[in-house]
């Protein structure tokens, strides 16, 4: 890697996908509810299924009752729809991109850094039209129990393509506590979208250091300073 920059200017963006980017509910409850029919459960609720949107299947799924030695059967299942159909059942939401535009205007370079496996994601950016907006593209390696599995090993992923060390140079941008805390633990701020899958509540009481509520919020709260990272 290259040494952090001297300076505190913000330099590099990060981005999370799901509920931060697009609304993927849709295709991701379909999947679910057919995951859970094929597999002999009760389909998920709407309610569930947003709560089970943004970190890892094998920590999510549990918490809704599926048993964590069947998660892998049910994740297959999913994956059988998703893959094929689910993953296009999305819509990015009002104003991300010019979003995009206003933070490649002011001098950012963005990444991409999502939980979603990492090929699926490059495909929805791609479908989307915005894969010249990132610098790189980071997601989760695929199977459970594989290497880069948490927000926390994506983000690390991601600064190591980007080929820059952590600080305050760098910040995430997601709407779930997976991703402030993914973001804590590599030492850089997170500020939360109230638009996604997550509460302003959910957001604060992790660590973010801002909550904003439109995309047009998002480029003055990335230029503003915030109060040091905790290590």
């Amino acid at each position: 890697m290259t040494g952090a920059p001297d300076h505190d200017r913000r330099t590099h963006v990060l981005l999370d996908l799901d509920g931060t980017i697009s609304d993927s509910s849709l295709g991701i409850g379909r999947s679910l509810q057919y995951a859970f029919g094929e597999c002999g459960y009760q389909p998920p609720t709407d309610e569930q299924v947003r709560s089970l949107i943004g970190p890892p299947f094998e920590l999510s799924l549990p918490t809704i009752g599926i048993p964590p030695d069947d998660v892998p059967r049910v994740v297959a299942t999913y994956g059988v729809r998703y893959e094929d159909v689910g993953l296009f059942e999305n819509e990015v939401y009002p104003g991300i991109t010019e979003m995009f535009g206003a933070l490649a205007d002011a001098g950012y370079v963005l990444a991409l850094a999502t939980a979603k496996p990492q090929h699926t994601a490059v495909r929805i950016i791609e479908h989307f039209g915005f894969t010249d907006a990132f610098a790189v593209q980071a997601g989760a390696t695929v199977g459970i129990g594989s290497v880069r599995r948490t927000k926390a090993d994506v983000i690390t992923y991601a600064l190591a393509e980007l080929g820059i060390e952590a600080g305050p140079h760098v910040v995430m941008i997601g709407d779930r506590d997976h991703d402030v805390e993914g973001a804590l633990l590599n030492s850089i701020d997170c500020i939360g979208v109230s638009w996604g899958f997550g509460s302003e509540a959910e957001l604060t009481g992790a660590g973010a250091v801002a909550v904003v509520d439109l995309p047009i919020a998002v480029v003055p709260a990335v230029a503003a300073t915030y109060r040091p990272v905790r290590p």
